[in-house]
Formats: structure tokens, C-alpha cells, sequence
């Protein structure tokens, strides 16, 4: 009895990988919570499944770590895009991978794939959904120390909201974030990532994920930041996005897509042990 997985990052942003060509158990979400419990468990910020047929393409499931799917993740795709160059499941220098909600194209830069750029398709600004008519523009208020602000949706795959303020922290972001994540308008959650402009080329950012909490990174988080400075006029399209776990580069183009370039690193590999398995009956026989 054994299950080995991929431990990878980018840009503090931590994730486990779980090659189901190499593994023929299917994770639960108990396991994925067990498995990511930073306390008693591997630790980290989700679980990456792949590669699997999503649409009848290459693809990667997304866990977050509390066992929800995620519908995409930007430093995840990075992650997955390294993990499949390091397997040797990808030789070409460009490729497309299919998540739950869109597809995306991949480029590296290098020989490793320690380095590339997602398009990441199309940011839907002050939409709560594609579908959504321009006039019907969501826009949220929050309130923080007092003060009034007003959060911009972004739907990229996965919904976000763009909170612009003048002075930005952890503490902000997990108080405004938890309550958005837990509002009856948002039944699905959301992302929410608080920013400060500092110059037209210049963002920096604190990120409060749905299924996860606060974050190091997140470059789908980047993007739709990106995204709405563009829109608001506050920013050039492409944008320097400053997180504590490191900066990304975003370029934004007239029709709102999305384009990132980051990077990612193999920490190791993992195999749990049979008393963690059987702690947890992970891989136990079902009746």
C-alpha cells in the first residue's frame, strides 16, 4: 500500500501533485483534507489531479484544501505545466491544457519548464458570470476599519472580487474575505484579493481564496486584479503584481484576456506512510 505525490510551489503558493497514470486510487475529499492538514497532515494549498480527459483533452483537476474543486488556478496551472515537463508527458514547447471551466495555451521558456506564460482567456469585469449583461454590473460593498469600499467581480473561470484601497494587509483581506466567502450572494464563494496601485505598472496584492484562505499567491487572483486596474483606467496592460510569495507579470489586452507569465519549482516527492493510510483509511478496501 503506497501513494506518492509531487510537492511543487509557485511563488509560496504550495501544491501537491497526484499523477493518476501513476496512482489507480481515486482521492475522496476527506483524503484531500487529511492529506493538505498542514498540522497532521503533508500540508499544502490543494491537491493537483492529472493528468485525466476533461472534454476529451489533456487535463488537471484542481483541489483546494479543504477537499472543494477549484475551477481553475493560476499558480496551479504552473505548477501542473512544470509537474508535466518533469514526467515527460509534454516535449513540446507550447500545449494546450483543459480545466473545469475554460481551456488554456502554455509556453515555456526554458528546457526545465521552470518558467512560462498562461493565456488564461477572457476576464468578464464587473460580471459575475459570462452570461451576465454589461448593465447588470456587480459591483460589492465592504467595509473595513471603518471606511466604506467597493469591490469590482470578475468572472475568469472562477469569480473573483477587486477590492482597490489605500493600504492593504493580511488582516484586511482574511476579515473581508471570509465574510464575502460566507454571503448568501455568492453561493459558490469567491476569491477575494484587496490592491493597492502604486504607478501604472505597479500593483501590489493580499489574496483570500474560496476553499482555502489566505494565500501567498494566486495568478488568477493577478489577473483579474490586473484586470479591473486596466479597466478603471489606474494601470497600463501590463502590470507588475507584487504578493508577499513573490511578483508576476499580467498582460491584459483591449478585449479583456488575460495572459500571465510565472513560474514554478519541484520541492521533492512524498509517500505517505501505511499508519498515516490506515489512520486515515486512505487506499482502505470499501466494503
Amino acid at each position: 500500500m503506497e501513494l506518492t505525490l509531487g510537492m511543487y510551489h509557485s511563488f509560496g503558493n504550495d501544491y501537491l501533485v497526484y499523477d493518476c497514470l501513476k496512482n489507480d486510487y481515486e482521492l475522496k475529499p476527506e483524503d484531500i483534507r487529511n492529506i493538505c492538514n498542514r498540522q497532521f497532515g503533508a500540508g499544502s494549498d490543494g491537491i493537483l489531479v492529472g493528468p485525466v480527459q476533461i472534454f476529451g483533452k489533456t487535463g488537471v483537476k484542481i483541489y483546494n484544501p479543504d477537499g472543494s474543486e477549484a475551477a481553475i488556478s493560476g499558480n496551479g496551472l504552473c505548477i501542473f505545466a512544470k509537474y508535466l515537463k518533469d514526467a515527460g508527458y509534454v516535449l513540446k514547447k507550447e500545449f494546450v491544457l483543459q480545466t473545469q471551466s475554460r481551456e488554456v495555451s502554455v509556453r515555456y521558456h526554458n528546457e526545465e519548464g521552470k518558467e512560462m506564460t498562461i493565456s488564461m482567456g477572457k476576464l468578464y469585469c464587473g460580471q459575475t458570470s459570462p452570461s451576465a449583461k454589461t448593465e447588470e454590473n456587480e459591483y460589492v460593498p465592504v467595509e473595513f476599519g471603518g471606511k466604506q469600499y467597493e469591490g469590482t467581480c470578475v468572472w475568469m473561470g472562477n469569480l473573483h472580487c477587486i477590492i482597490p484601497m489605500e493600504e492593504i494587509s493580511k488582516e484586511a483581506v482574511c476579515e473581508i474575505g471570509a465574510g464575502l466567502e460566507k454571503s448568501e450572494r455568492f453561493p459558490d464563494g469567491i476569491n477575494t484579493q484587496i490592491i493597492r496601485i502604486v504607478d501604472k505598472n505597479n500593483i501590489y496584492t493580499e489574496v483570500y481564496e474560496r476553499g482555502a484562505g489566505y494565500t501567498l499567491a494566486s495568478g488568477s487572483s493577478c489577473c483579474a486584479a490586473a484586470g479591473v486596474a486596466y479597466q478603471l483606467g489606474l494601470t497600463d496592460p501590463c502590470v507588475y503584481v507584487h504578493m508577499p510569495g513573490g511578483t508576476l507579470t499580467v498582460r491584459v489586452d483591449e478585449e479583456m484576456n488575460a495572459c500571465m507569465t510565472g513560474s514554478a519549482e519541484c520541492i521533492g516527492r512524498i509517500t505517505l506512510s501505511d499508519e498515516f493510510l490506515r489512520k486515515y483509511q486512505i487506499m482502505a478496501e470499501e466494503d
